[in-house]
């Protein structure tokens, strides 16, 4: 079984901001109904490759367009947020979902986007660790004292619980296999993007991992990202992806260009959808050109979950909603 979801970067279209929501709302309903796993979200600041600077709002209003979906950010970027603060705001969106969140966490990656909030990005890591510890030292307690390098609370009671006990399901990017001794004896959900070798060492290390530690309950999701487009034709679905692309790849490198620094993402990231494709990260074509695509993908890395990027760039949202519609309908059946 290989498990979807929708993984968004919510990055601008260069379109009304108020419209640019709205459409998206109306396509994270089509994609509910389609079958998606769950709604991934991104958190970017100062550029247009996010434009849901804060994760929680957005969230908020899918919650209350959706039913079923689980939703949650990818990730949220500790070391920008007052960690108790956002303790109480994802006790807020578990509830006011039912249950449905999903808390992505970690450093931001894209450490360039700190120095813009005067956090140095050599201490993020660091903070990301503290800031982390506070959350689930929240999550377990009913009074928390709390004294870091970075953090220092005192007779803080903690008054609101999340639905899902004793948190909701995390998420973490993991940079490589080791940061899986990490994550699996937590229970954490990993993604990766990049090269599928990558993929393949994470899936292979939780596996690993996970039988040293005896457990009987399924393995979390071990997931990777990659674009694709659907469409009736071969043809078709990659006008579409070629024509959205590039602005897509201008926002997503746009901070390093301005601070006249190389981008750290290019090789995974080049500069054209064909290229992108050659290397085996995303896929544009019909839905049996598609569905041979996420065969290899799954023999290759041996995940368990693909996170979709699906809408990207200045796509129509005509375009997205078809392209979503088909996966629904041809390709996630098939791999149920």
């Amino acid at each position: 079984m290989l498990n979807f979801a929708i993984f968004d970067h919510l990055d601008s279209d260069g379109g009304p901001l108020g419209r640019f929501f709205e459409e998206r709302l109306r396509l994270l309903e089509l994609i509910e109904r389609s079958g998606f796993q769950g709604y991934h979200l991104a958190e970017h600041h100062s550029t247009p490759l996010g434009m849901a600077s804060s994760p929680s709002v957005f969230l908020a209003s899918a919650i209350q367009r959706t039913s079923k979906i689980k939703v949650g950010p990818l990730v949220y970027v500790l070391p920008l947020y007052h960690p108790l603060r956002l303790y109480e705001e994802i006790c807020m969106l578990d509830h006011l979902s039912g249950g449905r969140l999903t808390v992505g966490v970690g450093r931001g990656g894209a450490l360039i986007e700190h120095q813009r909030f005067g956090i140095d990005p050599a201490l993020a890591p660091a903070m990301y660790q503290e800031a982390f510890a506070v959350l689930m030292r929240a999550f377990e307690t009913d009074v928390l004292n709390f004294e870091g390098r970075f953090y220092s609370y005192k007779d803080y009671v903690v008054q609101a619980k999340p639905v899902q006990r004793p948190h909701p399901p995390i998420w973490y990017g993991a940079p490589n296999a080791d940061a899986i001794a990490w994550a699996a004896p937590r229970g954490i959900n990993v993604v990766s993007l990049g090269p599928g070798a990558r993929a393949r060492a994470i899936s292979d290390r939780y596996r690993e991992e996970w039988k040293k530690l005896g457990r009987s309950s399924s393995l979390p999701g071990i997931g990777v990202t990659r674009h694709i487009v659907v469409a009736e034709t071969d043809d078709a679905a990659r006008a579409i992806a070629n024509a959205a692309y590039p602005r897509w790849r201008d926002a997503i490198d746009f901070l390093w260009r301005r601070a006249n620094t190389e981008f750290v993402l290019k090789d995974i990231y080049p500069g054209d959808f064909a290229a992108l494709e050659r290397i085996g990260h995303g896929v544009a074509g019909s839905p049996a050109t598609v569905g041979d695509y996420l065969t290899r993908l799954r023999a290759e890395t041996g995940v368990n979950t693909v996170l979709c990027q699906m809408v990207f760039g200045d796509m129509r949202f005509e375009d997205a909603a078809r392209s979503i519609e088909i996966f629904g309908r041809e390709i996630i059946p098939a791999f149920a």
